[in-house]
């Protein structure tokens, strides 16, 4: 069973008909989405001119059956802390909303699909690329 959890920018490749991203979103079984994504999404709707309907478009795409809405809890809160350290220690910094991200996946036993390359510096995660 394909189990992933989306960064901000594969949904918003989602949203654009990515070739990629929506055969991605079509073959796996679980799709979550962490509440940080939720709030990079909000805050992206709200810079732009169709925050209306893309608060909607999100609203659907959240109520699918096959999604799921991730809270952070302290568990998370764990594994934010040795990402955050592990990279501090590498020298190889990234977003503190990608930490929370990567934590999520990371509590959850979830790949995480992203194409942010960065992720690759975390140890321990499992990154999908849609194969």
């Amino acid at each position: 069973m394909k189990r992933i959890l989306i960064d901000t920018n594969t949904y918003a490749a989602f949203k654009r008909n990515d070739h990629h991203a929506l055969q991605v979103f079509r073959t796996v079984e679980y799709i979550g989405v962490n509440i940080i994504v939720i709030g990079e999404l909000l805050s992206g709707f709200k810079g732009g001119s169709k925050e209306a309907k893309n608060r909607k478009e999100l609203e659907q795409f959240l109520d699918s059956a096959r999604v799921y809405v991730l809270p952070l809890d302290e568990e998370t809160a764990e594994f934010y802390a040795k990402i955050y350290w592990d990279l501090k220690r590498k020298g190889k910094p990234i977003p503190v909303n990608d930490i929370w991200v990567a934590s999520s996946a990371m509590r959850h036993g979830l790949s995480l699909f992203t194409y942010d390359e960065h992720f690759n510096d975390i140890g321990g995660i499992i990154l999908f690329n849609g194969g």
